[in-house]
């Protein structure tokens, strides 16, 4: 389970570092293989590729090629998703336009997700909690039903 919040940077090639506390959480059957693309918010999303398959099978194979919403989906979700595996240094490439997406200069900030990572610009996440309007109390007892 990936979780925490940690500030580090994007180096001069465009690789991040996963930080060794999420790290130690990444299955066996990942295979230091992973998948970024595109978050539903301007953050990039890093899938390990254990559970891109899982996500793949559950939901993107459902999906109705035929219809239009759907299809917009597929094609916004996935036309940037690149395939990377951890380097020595436990690094990853991430591609010039996911960087450009998530307007990404060199501060990130890498969020645990519990089955993934995203990964934002600091200014775009701290705007981005700004501008959540309910309290956290009041989203917790709707979305976990207490």
């Amino acid at each position: 389970m990936f979780l925490g919040s940690f500030n580090y940077t994007l180096d001069a090639k465009g690789r991040i570092a996963i930080p060794a506390r999420l790290r130690k959480f990444v299955s066996p059957d990942a295979n230091n293989t992973f998948v970024l693309t595109r978050g539903s918010a301007k953050c990039i999303n890093i899938y390990p590729m254990n559970y891109w398959k899982e996500l793949l099978e559950s939901k993107l194979d459902k999906l109705n090629s035929f219809d239009p919403k759907e299809t917009k989906f597929m094609r916004l979700f996935l036309q940037e998703a690149s395939e990377d595996q951890f380097d020595t240094q436990s690094r990853l490439l991430v591609p010039k336009k996911l960087i450009d997406f998530a307007e990404i200069e060199k501060d990130i900030v890498i969020l645990g997700m519990n089955k993934y990572i995203e990964v934002w610009n600091p200014k775009l996440y701290e705007q981005y909690l700004n501008e959540i309007e309910e309290p956290y109390e009041t989203i917790a007892k709707e979305v976990m039903n207490m």
